[in-house]
């Protein structure tokens, strides 16, 4: 791994760049509403049946599976849970996004750095609703939408892709995210350096100092949000 500057920077998009602005609560709430079901439950139950995130493209049957568990815990089997799915996916806007703290300014910092660009294992149909609405097109050199590809992270094959894109060595490439299977361990499997960025839902240990606490894994970096990162590429 390098111990000089890094000469680009890779960054995840849900969780580290951007965060949703719909309420989830809401949104289950108005599945309900637009499916013309009595609502049953609450969103936590949903959420809590829903196994890791979804495959690109079976978001339906993902959120149908979860609604059909949730239907089972409170005696309503009878419902079309297919209908919910597809209501709760009709309420979604994927460019109802805004950025997370720091996020803005890490990006800037980064380009001062060298090519940028975004990793994320999302489709392209789902994600670059989000590019647009934040205006990251600007910004970017490159865009990687693992969610096309056959392999997503932490496989290297996203890895190796935008450092293919960018013209740049990995062992000199910086990876930036939330996920510390999917970023920090894809990052350095491809031989890319990792900053953790813990994301609003993820869930981690603290240090006696409060700081997040990546162990077992061990990211070159650990950041408490993206406001750190400006800092960190100066001192390199």
């Amino acid at each position: 791994m390098s111990t000089g500057r890094y000469t680009a920077v890779a960054f995840d998009l849900d969780d580290t760049v951007c965060r949703r602005d719909q309420d989830p609560d809401d949104l289950y709430r108005r599945a309900f509403a637009r499916a013309d079901v009595d609502k049953f439950g609450e969103p936590a139950d949903l959420w809590a049946a829903l196994t890791g995130p979804p495959e690109p493209n079976a978001e339906h049957a993902y959120f149908a599976a979860g609604f059909t568990v949730v239907a089972a815990r409170h005696g309503r089997s009878d419902v079309d849970a297919d209908a919910l799915a597809t209501a709760l996916l009709a309420s979604i806007d994927h460019g109802a996004v805004s950025f997370t703290p720091g996020a803005r300014e890490a990006l800037t910092a980064a380009r001062e750095t060298g090519p940028v660009a975004v990793v994320t294992n999302g489709p392209e149909w789902r994600q670059s609703p989000k590019i647009a609405a934040l205006g990251l097109s600007e910004l970017l050199d490159a865009v990687v939408y693992a969610g096309d590809m056959e392999r997503r992270k932490p496989h290297p094959d996203a890895f190796d892709r935008v450092c293919d894109l960018l013209g740049v060595d990995t062992a000199e490439t910086l990876y930036v995210g939330d996920s510390l299977q999917h970023d920090v361990a894809g990052a350095q499997g491809a031989g890319l350096a990792a900053a953790w960025v813990p994301g609003r839902w993820t869930e981690y240990p603290t240090t006696s100092d409060g700081r997040p606490d990546p162990a077992p894994f061990a990211p070159e970096h650990v950041l408490a949000s993206l406001t750190e990162l400006p800092d960190l590429l100066r001192r390199r």
